[in-house]
């Protein structure tokens, strides 16, 4: 059992000798061992416990970074140098990195100590972290029950206790939507907010970079490093970075808005029970509540597959066999090379959507789908834009359900696609999202409430978690 809340708590009872350092990063790998069932990891790095040595002496000499202590694991499709990525395929079986992405090259900067690389659906596509090529993780809360995807893995690192926190990427919910699953916090940030530089990209204008955590302090310390302008990636947005401080206090009556679409058919009952318990729970003078409308919303899960699956297949080509990862061997020309390392490299789902993506931008199909679904990407986006003119904060679902079990949905794609049906459209605008643990339904597995705010409003999504979590 862990002795400290969140990590300035950590640091202060490692400084009072309260805490052994070493002896919380042993007790983390000891737990990941004893567990291993649960498959949260591809790697593990042992040698952190001499990072931790290190770290231990730079907090009690007064010259360790803001994360020091804080212990992360690290979704295996973001680059640390020398170390394996994966990017749980077999296609890049091997493979180490020659540099480290920049949000987690920040965070060791910081002194955070990096356990290992996490399990993911095969390079982020997956919505079950059923599509590894290191096998399925296991939800810890109920091991027959999946952990959502694709960031499955950092997700029940979270809520199994192998670590502080870990990092996840989200492309249409893939951390708020497991972070749900699994009963934890996970904050997707404004595109653009965190730099993808080193993150190896399933669909480049929708990956974010963000972290899940068993508390909200933990996410905005992370928040706080990681982001920022970054000139090694022309998609991070030269906005000035908040101080992420969410113990301010919210004086003014928060108005929160409630789409009518996010509540219709297709919501599981307890669900939806559970939420408007929270909502009720939450009521008070300093909050009000607003019925709102974004009227694109049945679009959505049609609009993100197009346009992701059409920029997956464009990233993706770079596996190839020739310049590295796996490669057929013994190939009679060029082109049976190229046919049969990806038919060997790829799983399932990634041919599915590279298939998918190939033909909506193939001639004689790419206005008719892919263009279409540009146009329909901007309502969305507007749909948000007009709403923040009436409300400060969104509230809806974060799953339509909770965790199904293993095997459940695999022969279905169109049943697995629908459990992002609630957080794909964030992604399509580019906004921060977050999920929130508020309960457990009847097989007590774990209800997540998703909020949502406008364009690099992080700092005001965490302040109103923890004005919530008050009240």
């Amino acid at each position: 059992m862990l002795s400290y809340k969140n990590i300035l708590d950590k640091q202060a009872k490692i400084k009072s000798n309260e805490l052994s350092l070493t002896e919380n990063v042993q007790y983390f790998l000891s737990r990941i061992n004893d567990q291993k069932d649960i498959n949260a990891f591809n790697f593990i790095f042992e040698d952190v416990l001499d990072d931790a040595k290190v770290v231990e002496e730079k907090i009690h000499d007064g010259t360790a970074g803001k994360l020091a202590g804080m212990v992360i694991a690290v979704k295996d499709v973001l680059s640390i140098k020398d170390r394996p990525l994966a990017c749980s395929s077999n296609i890049l079986k091997g493979f180490k990195s020659i540099y480290s992405a920049t949000s987690v090259q920040k965070l060791i900067d910081e002194d955070a100590l990096i356990i290992g690389k996490t399990n993911c659906d095969e390079f982020a596509m997956g919505s079950s972290n059923e599509n590894s090529a290191f096998g399925n993780v296991l939800n810890p809360v109920d091991k027959t029950r999946v952990p959502g995807g694709s960031s499955g893995g950092s997700a029940a690192a979270v809520a199994a206790g192998f670590c502080d926190v870990a990092l996840g990427t989200d492309t249409g919910g893939s951390i708020r939507q497991p972070a749900s699953f699994c009963g934890v916090f996970g904050l997707k940030p404004t595109y653009g907010r965190v730099s993808r530089y080193g993150l190896t990209a399933f669909a480049s204008s929708f990956d974010s970079i963000g972290a899940f955590a068993n508390n909200v302090e933990d996410i905005a310390a992370v928040m706080n490093v990681m982001s920022g302008k970054d000139d090694l990636d022309s998609t991070s947005i030269n906005e000035p970075t908040p101080e992420f401080n969410i113990e301010s206090n919210i004086s003014r009556k928060i108005k929160v808005g409630i789409p009518q679409e996010y509540f219709s058919e297709g919501l599981n009952d307890e669900v939806k029970k559970s939420i408007e318990d929270y909502i009720s729970d939450i009521s008070s003078d300093k909050v009000e509540f607003i019925d709102i409308h974004l009227k694109h919303n049945d679009y959505a899960i049609a609009t993100y597959y197009i346009l992701t699956t059409a920029e997956a297949s464009a990233n993706l080509s770079r596996y190839d066999g020739v310049r590295f990862g796996y490669r057929h061997e013994n190939p009679e020309d060029l082109n049976e090379m190229y046919t049969l390392t990806r038919s060997e490299g790829f799983g399932d789902e990634v041919k599915r959507r590279i298939m998918l993506g190939t033909y909506v931008l193939s001639s004689g199909y790419y206005d008719a789908y892919y263009r279409k679904a540009q146009k329909v990407r901007r309502l969305i986006k507007e749909d948000f834009t007009n709403a923040f003119e009436q409300v400060d904060i969104i509230l809806t679902p974060t799953s339509p359900f909770t965790a199904f079990k293993i095997g459940e949905k695999s022969s279905d794609p169109m049943q697995m696609y629908l459990s992002d049906i609630y957080t794909t459209s964030i992604n399509l605008a580019g906004i921060p999202a977050i999920n929130i643990p508020i309960g457990f339904d009847s097989n007590d597995l774990p209800i997540g409430v998703q909020l949502i705010a406008n364009q690099f409003e992080e700092n005001l999504l965490l302040q109103t978690v923890k004005f919530f979590n008050k009240s």
